[in-house]
């Protein structure tokens, strides 16, 4: 005669068995997933606009904004080649017009050079080819103008109507069109030479 185990069909086994195979395997599942995000996490997110204001002042209408971004590693390797690097900020203002398109009321654009002194070893900040500051310390110090730039007159104050709603649109990227050509060929096929942000969008009545 069969015992009865043997007449019985197989039972999973259940316990501290099973417990720690479920465990393992929430564990594996967890680490799969940090390691598709990492590379993410690595690679540059682009330009984020922290800030964006327009302020009026007896110059001009005035940009107030702060940036966030990082370098990618081509980007530090090849400014300290002495190559530098140029940063533009774009910013249009447009008056919206129920009867027709857009009134594109002005457009400025600010460019800041970053370079290095392979030499001297320093680095520079220079914005429009006339202000300049040196840097000594750090790459990150230099970084720092960057992203915290001076308040610059984007309009003089009779291009804008006082009292109207206008649409004021910001971009600050990487600008590519100063990178010589054998660089941009390998920097536009290159996701670590993208370094740009999304256009901000934003409404200011003028003072």
């Amino acid at each position: 005669m069969r015992s009865f185990s043997s007449l019985c069909p197989h039972q999973p086994s259940t316990g501290p068995d099973v417990t720690r195979r479920v465990f393992r395997l929430l564990i594996a599942q967890l680490l799969l997933i940090l390691a598709c995000l990492l590379p993410q996490v690595a690679r540059a997110d682009g330009v984020e606009i922290r800030r964006a204001s327009i302020e009026a002042s007896e110059e001009g209408y005035r940009l107030n904004a702060r940036y966030g971004f990082e370098l990618s590693s081509d980007m530090e390797d090849t400014l300290q080649h002495g190559v530098s690097l140029y940063f533009t900020t774009e910013v249009e203002f447009t008056r919206p017009r129920w009867y027709w398109f857009d009134e594109k009321a002005i457009v400025a654009r600010q460019t800041i050079v970053l370079g290095y002194n392979v030499l001297t070893r320093k680095y520079s900040v220079n914005v429009n080819g006339s202000l300049k500051q040196n840097y000594s310390s750090s790459l990150e110090d230099a970084l720092l103008s960057i992203r915290n730039p001076n308040r610059w007159v984007v309009a003089p104050r009779s291009a804008l109507k006082v009292g109207e709603n206008y649409n004021v649109k910001l971009s600050m990227g990487l600008d590519t069109n100063y990178i010589s050509k054998p660089l941009k060929v390998s920097a536009l096929n290159n996701s670590e030479w993208r370094l740009t942000s999304d256009k901000k969008i934003f409404q200011y009545k003028a003072e």
